[in-house]
């Protein structure tokens, strides 16, 4: 199978507008195998779609490392980012307006595509183009431009388009962000069966929690670093009935820090300092001491004059195991 995978270690984006530098993403890091569909969520502002333009090659990142479908995208110049976009990733809009040139049907959308890219063959471009929009379930709508389109048929004909160019990756935008429940569904069905019948690697970016349960796999970003990723896996209960369990974990860079979900930090008032302490088999964190101002101008704490760090905070266990929250591997 053809390299699909995608790798960013510590990858940083700063912006700078009117003097002041915005840092879209700390230090984030992402890994997705050849094949695989990953749901990515987060709140705005979170650097979500910071990261999309990135592996789309329409940005470059300021630090760290990524590489997709074997091209490094922190050294890729010019003539080698135009080969990557037309021959290597598909891209999804959430305005379907984006996606397709309202003057051409559905077929001459696809074939717009074919014509640039240059991967099909003349003779083979109407046979591929009927195939996409059959696997799709839009085949009805070849002849149709999209104003006779309804949403969801648009947006199953802008993935037939992101397909046209046969992408080792597909990156979606909100696709299902203008649709109503049932109809993005339907797309997100739509794409399940393009990742598992073409083993494409396929990243969603979305807000819509219906998303989640079409992936086994969703990321979550905080702050520009990835925070924790939810793993579903299919089985059957006591009763042989199928069923789908759901499992969060927390992410660990390879510093080997990562982020407390917002609201263990909430209900423990976690701030400023925390104690670790080492169990057996998992790591208990409980509330630190916060520092308190001291008496008389300029003066420090104890340990900090002694020139102790932070790393060095004793590793006790809490009074009471309820104030705290473990870790386990």
């Amino acid at each position: 199978m053809a390299d699909g995978t995608i790798v960013c270690e510590g990858l940083v984006r700063i912006f700078t507008a009117q003097g002041v530098e915005v840092q879209a993403l700390q230090g984030l890091d992402l890994r997705m195998a050849t094949g695989e569909m990953v749901a990515l969520v987060g709140a705005s502002g979170s650097g979500k779609s910071t990261l999309l333009g990135i592996l789309a090659g329409l940005d470059q990142p300021t630090a760290g490392s990524a590489r997709v479908a074997g091209h490094d995208l922190v050294t890729m110049k010019g003539a080698e980012r135009l080969e990557y976009r037309r021959h290597s990733v598909g891209f999804i809009w959430q305005q379907s307006a984006r996606n397709l040139l309202p003057y051409l049907s559905a077929s001459e959308n696809i074939a717009m595509v074919h014509e640039v890219a240059g991967v099909v063959p003349r003779a083979e471009r109407s046979t591929v183009s009927a195939e996409l929009l059959g696997v799709l379930g839009v085949a009805e709508v070849a002849d149709r431009r999209p104003a006779a389109m309804s949403g969801g048929q648009r947006q199953r004909v802008a993935i037939a388009v992101a397909l046209a160019n046969r992408p080792r990756v597909l990156l979606a935008d909100e696709p299902t962000g203008e649709l109503d429940e049932l109809t993005s569904a339907e797309v997100l069905a739509a794409m399940e069966t393009v990742n598992r019948e073409r083993g494409v690697t396929t990243l969603i970016v979305t807000h819509d929690a219906g998303v989640t349960e079409h992936v086994e796999r969703t990321v979550r970003i905080r702050d520009g670093r990835t925070s924790t990723e939810t793993l579903r896996r299919a089985g059957t209960d006591h009763e042989g009935r199928a069923v789908r369990t759901a499992q969060e974990y927390a992410v660990l860079d390879r510093a080997g820090r990562m982020q407390l979900p917002a609201d263990f930090v909430s209900a423990l008032e976690l701030r400023e300092r925390v104690q670790l302490s080492l169990e057996p088999d998992h790591v208990r964190v409980a509330p630190g001491q916060t520092r308190r101002a001291q008496p008389g101008a300029g003066a420090e704490p104890e340990r900090e004059r002694a020139g102790a760090s932070d790393a060095d905070a004793p590793r006790t266990p809490p009074d009471d195991p309820a104030d705290s929250t473990e870790v386990a591997p």
